[in-house]
């Protein structure tokens, strides 16, 4: 049986060199670092992969170069953390700010300002959706979203007339739930 393989002598490629070059010792290729410029596009996410046409090793017997392989490795934000295109943050508010609403400014991801509305009632842990302020899909026009979950502090220390103010709040909210009983509630108290 016969097994082909590549001439240890000439490589493979028909021709011995009599006085190699003592650089490339032979081979015709010399090893170089440089810088190129790639441009990253808006959108890319870990484990993307970029290929830069004609930027790898230089081609066999004089043939074009290969392709420049790039994968990309996306560093943690501070502020934002990246779900798909949705970018998700979130923001502290009062206790004030969550039971009558407020309008507040958070930071969005290209550093600019938005101003969020915070609804009447807002709950500790909600989330709400800013449209299109998330990361750009990287083949289309879309936009992600933005979600931000609302934080809500509770003061260590209260002024006695807050807790005064507090204490009125509640009994007032004592004779509001007495006021909206429901029919069961209705039913039982008619019964006796």
């Amino acid at each position: 049986f016969e097994t082909v393989r590549t001439c240890a002598s000439c490589h493979g490629e028909g021709t011995i060199i009599e006085k190699p070059c003592t650089v490339c010792k032979g081979t015709g290729k010399v090893r170089k670092r440089r810088k190129i410029n790639i441009r990253i596009p808006a959108g890319v996410d870990t484990g993307s992969r970029l290929r830069i046409q004609g930027e790898g090793e230089i081609g066999v017997f004089g043939g074009p170069p290969g392709d420049l392989y790039i994968y990309i490795v996306v560093r943690p934000h501070s502020r934002f953390v990246r779900e798909a295109n949705n970018l998700l943050t979130s923001v502290q508010i009062d206790f004030v700010q969550a039971a009558l609403g407020a309008e507040i400014e958070i930071p969005l991801l290209g550093g600019e300002k938005h101003r969020l509305n915070i609804p009447e009632g807002t709950q500790p842990d909600d989330i709400i959706t800013v449209k299109g302020k998330g990361v750009p899909h990287i083949h289309s026009h879309r936009m992600g979203d933005l979600k931000v979950k609302i934080k809500v502090t509770i003061p260590k220390r209260l002024s006695k007339k807050q807790k005064d103010l507090l204490m009125a709040f509640n009994d007032d909210k004592e004779e509001v739930k007495e006021q909206k009983k429901g029919i069961f509630e209705k039913f039982k108290d008619a019964m006796g």
